[in-house]
């Protein structure tokens, strides 16, 4: 049933194999929101929650290209930059290949 219920909705949770990676503040909305969009698509997720941890914030940052904000995404270790972003991408159609590609990390 939930299995008819996805592919009514256009969801294909079984399909999402890329390695993704969210750095995150726990009460961020636009954090809350682009995860809420991966988790509608089915998407497992690595989740570095990061309030008040400047240490943290500054690895992300390095790997972001010097962006401090969050969310910061990452598909595979490729920036994707934040929920802005993400949205974007998703309405572009450019989000489900991205999700659905496999790296040798995984």
């Amino acid at each position: 049933m939930l299995n008819l219920l996805n592919s009514l909705l256009g969801r294909h949770p079984e399909r999402n194999k890329a390695n993704v990676e969210v750095y995150t503040w726990q009460t961020c909305p636009y954090c809350i929101r682009a995860k809420l969009l991966l988790k509608w698509k089915g998407v497992k997720f690595t989740e570095y929650k990061i309030d008040g941890d400047e240490t943290a914030r500054a690895n992300m940052a390095e790997r972001a290209h010097g962006r401090r904000s969050v969310p910061q995404i990452f598909i595979n270790n490729q920036h994707i930059g934040g929920c802005d972003d993400l949205y974007a991408l998703d309405t572009k159609g450019q989000l489900d290949p991205l999700l659905i590609q496999v790296t040798g990390d995984r």
